[in-house]
């Protein structure tokens, strides 16, 4: 009996000790998430840009280094150039097919994006915890994802670089990394040369994404905002929106001059038709003759 009674207290503390290293979080009804249709590694799991999110996180993500970065910081250098979906959809891709943890932190919090494009509505957020209203446990939202939780932006900040840089923001960053051995955290920072949080973040991220809109960010824009980042951080550089207008393009790239939507088609996610296809081909030789009158100038 005495020894059945060790092994009972044994099981009973390795249970408690369990309970404790999970977080508690905010659990939401999946019937209320409705996820923004941008967030294409969860609504186009086999889509061609779903591809390269994969292509992404092995590229920045590799476990069995020992240097991996646990903590992803990504920004860009200007507004409106899709950093919260890029965060958003890796997030997903660690959670989903690494099987790891992922939280996603809104570090944004001039104008917080990251809780409204998964469809909640939360009032609270960092903010409220660098402020000392409210503690990590009471933030913490479960979505629909399994191992994916997020912490929303909170209460816009009018001047949140202190709040940012603050002893408080750096001990929570800390205490995330070291909670879960496979726990990555992606950091969604606001627009480097429009503010400057990013620069305070760089020295509490293990590594940085700069995310940039093909045929929209200035040249100038891009190397100024590489000389605020710590190059020994920088882990690459995210080409947003860009469109393959031509079959040159489409092969040089991806290594066929098919046109296609999905990595393999499904009954979601169908090869186009041939009368879609016809569309395509006309719009390439629309673009050719428009670059071929004189006078006349086609979109780049």
């Amino acid at each position: 009996m005495g020894k059945m009674f060790d092994v009972l207290q044994k099981l009973e503390r390795e249970k408690t000790v369990e309970q404790k290293k999970e977080e508690p979080a905010i659990f939401t009804d999946p019937d209320n998430q409705v996820l923004d249709n941008k967030i294409v590694s969860f609504f186009a799991p086999s889509s061609m840009v779903t591809e390269q999110f994969r292509r992404l996180r092995t590229h920045i993500i590799q476990p069995n280094q020992p240097n991996s970065p646990k903590t992803i910081m990504i920004t860009s250098t200007l507004s409106g150039e899709g950093k919260s979906l890029i965060a958003i959809n890796l997030a997903i891709i660690i959670a989903v097919e690494m099987q790891s943890h992922a939280l996603l932190v809104d570090c944004d919090l001039r104008n917080p994006s990251v809780s409204r494009l998964f469809g909640l509505h939360e009032t609270k957020g960092l903010s409220n915890y660098l402020l000392g209203e409210s503690e990590i446990p009471d933030l913490l939202i479960k979505t629909s994802i399994d191992k994916l939780n997020i912490i929303a932006g909170g209460p816009l900040q009018e001047n949140p670089v202190e709040l940012i840089g603050s002893e408080r923001m750096k001990n929570l960053l800390q205490e995330l990394k070291t909670r879960y051995n496979d726990r990555y955290i992606i950091l969604d920072c606001s627009p480097l040369l429009a503010t400057t949080e990013p620069t305070v973040l760089t020295e509490m991220a293990d590594g940085i994404l700069l995310v940039i809109k093909s045929g929209k960010t200035p040249r100038e824009s891009i190397q100024q905002a590489l000389k605020l980042l710590n190059k020994d951080k920088i882990m690459g550089i995210v080409l947003n929106s860009m469109e393959y207008r031509t079959k040159a393009l489409i092969q040089r790239h991806f290594g066929t001059n098919r046109y296609y939507h999905d990595y393999r088609y499904s009954k979601i996610h169908a090869e186009p038709d041939n009368w879609e296809k016809a569309a395509l081909i006309l719009k390439d030789i629309k673009m050719l003759l428009l670059k071929l009158i004189p006078g006349k100038k086609g979109n780049d």
